[in-house]
């Protein structure tokens, strides 16, 4: 039985120290930290949520490192 896909990625750092942050393939923004990600899913219907929510979250696959991770290694 294989994983289903989680439908919110954030992808690993850029050279800038920003997440791209996609939900169904359509990309949201550039996050540069744990607030912008739970602005953007907010924005996506995800009212309730809030930082803790989102670092918590197994709906999203954290690429490149956790919801600590801002800087490219």
């Amino acid at each position: 039985m294989s994983e289903e896909p989680r439908p919110v990625v954030v992808e690993p750092p850029g050279p800038s120290g920003g997440r791209r942050v996609r939900v169904g393939g359509s990309v949201l923004g550039t996050a540069y930290s744990l607030r912008d990600v739970t602005a953007f899913l907010q924005e996506a219907g995800l009212q309730g949520w809030d930082e803790l929510d989102v670092a918590g979250s197994g709906l999203i696959d954290w690429r490149g490192g956790g919801p600590d991770t801002w800087a490219e290694t």
